[in-house]
């Protein structure tokens, strides 16, 4: 069982969408022109591509982009393995974000320990 229904929301999302052009086409086809930009690369194939998407999909929380980018990659032909190898690439990002602003706090701690020091 599913967590939710991700083809149906799918599905309202892209209407959504579309609804949105309707009142501020200019904001839908700037975002289509960023989404399209890579692709005239040719650098990265569109499988790649979406596999980046759906990795940088869990690190913005973002269920649009966790349905729209996972069913494109599958689309592309991206297997269930190389989608959860993408992920883990995600997870070990997002655990390693952690650690370097771990130091920052540290840091912060510390000046401000300085700074009290100071005021004594």
């Amino acid at each position: 069982m599913s967590m939710m229904d991700w083809n149906g929301y799918r599905k309202q999302l892209i209407a959504g969408v579309g609804a949105l052009a309707k009142l501020s086409p200019d904001t839908v086809k700037g975002y289509g022109t960023l989404g399209s930009a890579g692709q005239h690369t040719g650098h990265l194939d569109a499988k790649t591509r979406e596999l980046i998407a759906v990795a940088v999909s869990i690190t913005l929380r973002c269920d649009g982009c966790i349905t729209v980018h996972t069913d494109a990659a599958r689309k592309l032909g991206a297997t269930q393995e190389e989608i959860a190898e993408a992920l883990g690439v995600a997870v070990s990002v997002n655990a390693g974000a952690a650690l370097v602003y771990s130091t920052r706090v540290m840091d912060a701690y510390a000046a401000a320990a300085a700074g009290d020091s100071k005021e004594a």
